[in-house]
Parts: C-alpha cells; structure tokens; sequence
C-alpha cells in the first residue's frame, strides 16, 4: 500500500518491510507477548537488513534517511501484525537526538548500536504528577563541583527500560543566570547506581513491558549530557516530533492490519445469498476506516517530510495533527473490524479483541488527543490558552 507522494526507493522499502513482517505477523507477536518475552527475532532481523537505523547517519552504520523512511517501517511491520514499538523510542527519539545534538564521542558509542540493534535505548520524560506538563517536571540534575551530575526524580510509563543499555532522560538544570529550571537530556547507564525501576501492571498485552524509574542521586559524568546545557527545549523537541511522526505509523499500520482482517472477513463470510462485505452496511464503514487511514497517512508524510527537511516548527504542527489522525483512524478501523466479525472478533482465533486496548494508545501516548487540538487552537488558530 504505497503513495504516489512516495519515491520508488520508498516503495522497495515499503515492499521489502511487508515481506519482512508477513514473515512473522501476528502469530509471532501474540506468542511472544503469551511468553512474555520480547521480539528478538525480528527486532535482529529488522537491524541485519538495515531498518532499523535507516534514519540515522551513514557514518555512525545507518542508512542516511529519515523520518520518512523510518515511519515506512514500522508502519509496514505494523500492517504485518508484528509492530516494533521500541522503534518509537531508541532510533527514532533517541537516536535522532544524539545524531542532531550529541557530541561525537556519544555518536560514536551509541549511534552504531542503535542502528544494528545491538544497543538499545529508552526515554523517560513523563512523571507521576507532571503529566503532560512537561514544565511541571521535578526530576532535577545538580552540577557537582569536578563537572559531573547528580539527578534525582521519579519517572512513569517508560517503555522497555529492561531491555534498554541505557535511558534518556529528561531532567531540569537551573540557569545559573534566572534561577529557572530548564530542559536537558541525560544518558543514563541501566546500570547506574540509584538508577531503580519497577514494573506497571497493566491491562494492555504487548512484548514492551512499561516501567516507574527512581532516580536517588544517580552520578553521572560530565560527557552524559547531551547537547547543549542552553538549548534543552530545541533539542526535546527535536525527540517529540519524531515520537510523534511514529506513534502515527505505529496507528496507521495497527489500523490497517486490523481492517485488513475484517475486509477478508466481509469478502468469504456468507449468512444468505451473498457475503456480508456486499450488504452496505458492512462495506461502508470498512471504506470510511479505510480513507481515514490513507488521510491520517498523508498527514503523517507530511509531517515527517518537514521533519527531515529541517523545518522543526512545521514539523510540530504536522507531527501532532498526523498523530491524531492516526490515533483516531486506528481506534475506529480496529472497532469496525471487531464489529464486522461479530462474535469472531472477540475470540483469540482472530486476534482482533486485544488490540482494542492497543488501539488506545495510539490516543493516549504519548500526548493525549486532548493536548494536541489544545497545541491546534492556540498555535494553529491564534485563540487563546486555558492554562
């Protein structure tokens, strides 16, 4: 399923991933989410053929692309049924981060890794009481006299910090000049002491498992900040749009497995005289859940386009529109599909029931619907702020 927006090496890309994800599909996926244990196979065999760093650096073992190419593949791994959501977070936040800002010795010792899977790296930034107001957030790192750090702070919903060599995370400095806290991103070691973690309990059943950190002056050295100590929001930002971007890849590709299943219900599935995609009641919300999907689409391209062309104020603004767009475009194309199958759709046969609590984050996370039409009102259209 490829655009006329997209360049023929986009669509080999497109085609080769769908091979790749058909491969393994859904199957796998939900057994190793039964085993409770992570998507190796394919997360190795998604680095030995170059996906997953596509969008970093040449120099560092990437690809040299984007966020275009990037949100190809794990859209189409998603359409497979076999989505990579670690993908979200190492090569696309992380990685971008440190390719755009990090100094080369962080290059070096991360960005290799990234792209052959061989390292991975998580992202913290949301807190218990902080929420979406990242300008709420407490954790604080404090310059030690010999130039290191020391943070402390607590941190929630953090996805595969098990799994991950190290976590970026988002802490606040004071500005020595205002007295204000400030944005910075640290890389922290899992192994760091005072660097503690416990797992939620959750209701949604994916291989990435999300975390609660504690952060009890964990020292750090000098070399862990990455970036610019001045420049904390430019470079957050630089993380949350390609979040963003993903999270809409992430969506369209769950929503497109999920009405692919229900099309080819509707298509063999006859009660009276003909199959049950001829009734229009059937047939036309799976043709709604489908364009709204192929739009969700265009917004996403969109956005990773001004992305990769270093455009970051557009980005945002297309980033968070293409992100609700997917989340609400997935959320009705994995509702319609249960409901095309009636009974069916919520046996485990068919594997649609769970995804309707995974559909759900595509809304949520990792910025609720309601705080991007808050971004649309006020930078979009001009009206004022309610908080």
């Amino acid at each position: 399923m490829s655009t006329v927006l997209e360049t023929e090496e986009h669509k080999a890309l497109r085609a080769a991933v769908a091979a790749l994800g058909t491969r393994y599909g859904r199957d796998y996926m939900t057994s190793v989410i039964r085993e409770g244990s992570h998507p190796h196979e394919l997360w190795s065999d998604a680095a030995k053929l170059g996906y997953l760093g596509v969008n970093l650096p040449e120099e560092y073992g990437g690809g040299g692309g984007g966020m275009a190419e990037l949100s190809i593949v794990l859209e189409e791994l998603g359409a497979a049924g076999s989505p990579l959501l670690m993908m979200v977070v190492s090569p696309a936040i992380c990685g971008t981060v440190i390719a755009r800002f990090g100094t080369e010795s962080q290059k070096q010792q991360w960005l290799p890794g990234l792209a052959d899977g061989s390292l991975t790296m998580a992202f913290g930034i949301t807190e218990p009481d902080a929420g979406s107001n990242s300008h709420r957030i407490t954790t604080t790192a404090r310059r030690e006299s010999g130039g290191g750090w020391v943070l402390t702070g607590r941190k929630v919903f953090v996805s595969g910090v098990d799994i991950a060599d190290a976590t970026l995370i988002v802490g606040r400095t004071e500005d020595a000049r205002s007295g204000t806290l400030k944005p910075c991103l640290f890389i922290v070691p899992r192994d760091a002491p005072g660097f503690g973690r416990s797992q939620i309990d959750m209701e949604l059943h994916a291989p990435e498992k999300q975390f609660e950190l504690t952060l009890d002056d964990v020292q750090l050295p000098a070399d862990a900040l990455v970036g610019d100590e001045d420049a904390g929001l430019l470079q957050l930002f630089a993380g949350l749009n390609p979040e963003r971007i993903m999270t809409a890849a992430f969506g369209i590709g769950m929503g497109r497995y999920a009405l692919g299943k229900a099309v080819e219900y509707a298509r063999t599935r006859q009660v009276w005289k003909a199959p049950i995609g001829s009734h229009q009641a059937i047939a036309h919300p799976l043709a709604i859940a489908h364009i709204e999907l192929e739009l969700a689409r265009l917004m996403m391209q969109k956005a990773a386009r001004l992305y990769d062309e270093g455009d970051d104020i557009g980005a945002g603004e297309a980033a968070n529109m293409a992100k609700y767009a997917a989340g609400e475009a997935c959320v009705k194309a994995v509702d319609q599909a249960v409901h095309t199958l009636g009974g069916n759709g919520l046996t485990r046969e068919y594997g649609l029931a769970s995804m309707i609590t995974a559909a759900r984050v595509a809304r949520i996370a990792p910025v609720s619907r309601e705080m991007i039409l808050n971004y649309v009102s006020h930078q979009s259209l001009g009206l004022p702020k309610s908080y």
